[in-house]
């Protein structure tokens, strides 16, 4: 079995960098031939984690960076978003009544929501004082 492919950058926490995130992940979905239906799902998935990063885990004046680093085998692909910010729980997030998501007209609110279901594992962990990881798993069809 080969070694799995890694690759690192980090952004500032700005809206602007977003696209630069979608670009490396979209790069790496295609540079290890991963399918554009699974590809697609996973630049998803990172957007919304980057995403709400920039949104909640800084306080506006703070200026902070955002490390994604991706671990490819043959069969998964592994996103380990890490950041500085302040700690959040994942797991306090409950589960949205879609129907009446929609009903209220909210446009927000379900990026956890369509990690988990996009992606095969989602795990935080907070390391005190030092970072935020979020990690995403996607298993590839292999054979």
């Amino acid at each position: 079995m080969t070694e799995p492919a890694r690759e690192k950058i980090v952004v500032t926490n700005d809206t602007k960098f977003l696209s630069v995130v979608r670009d490396f992940v979209a790069n790496q979905t295609q540079t290890n031939n991963i399918a554009p239906d699974s590809a697609n799902k996973i630049i998803l998935a990172v957007d919304e984690a980057v995403a709400n990063i920039i949104e909640h885990a800084y306080e506006e004046q703070i200026t902070g960076t955002i490390e994604i680093e991706t671990e490819i085998s043959e069969t998964r692909f592994k996103i380990s978003i890490r950041d500085s910010g302040k700690k959040f729980r994942p797991d306090s997030v409950e589960t949205p009544n879609m129907t009446e998501h929609v009903k209220s007209g909210k446009k927000k609110g379900l990026g956890i929501f369509l990690m988990r279901q996009i992606m095969d594992e989602v795990r935080y962990v907070f390391k005190e004082g030092i970072q935020n990881e979020l990690v995403l798993v996607k298993y590839l069809r292999t054979g």
